[in-house]
């Protein structure tokens, strides 16, 4: 398991679209990915967990990788949220 925290700078923080986006990303894994801020934590495959979230650009928040691809996770999951769209594709 690793963890990481990390910054949002994605301009609109995490709302709709880059939830999805992320949902997206954090399901190509077969680890285990949970998203933790404002005390709790989700998993990261939920888009409706990750939705109850409401993050803003600026705030930061620690990923949480566990599983035989945790590292390839967790890098493309810091990419994306700090602004690299080409982690989703």
């Amino acid at each position: 398991m690793i963890t990481k925290s990390i910054e949002i700078k994605l301009p609109n923080g995490l709302d709709a679209r880059p939830v999805a986006e992320l949902v997206q990303l954090a399901s190509k894994y077969d680890s285990v990915v949970h998203i933790e801020a404002q005390s709790k934590k989700v998993n990261a495959k939920s888009i409706m967990g990750m939705m109850t979230l409401n993050i803003g650009a600026g705030e930061a928040v620690t990923v949480i990788a566990d599983g035989s691809d945790e590292q390839d996770a967790l890098n493309d999951i810091e990419k994306y949220l700090q602004g690299d769209s080409s982690a989703v594709n």
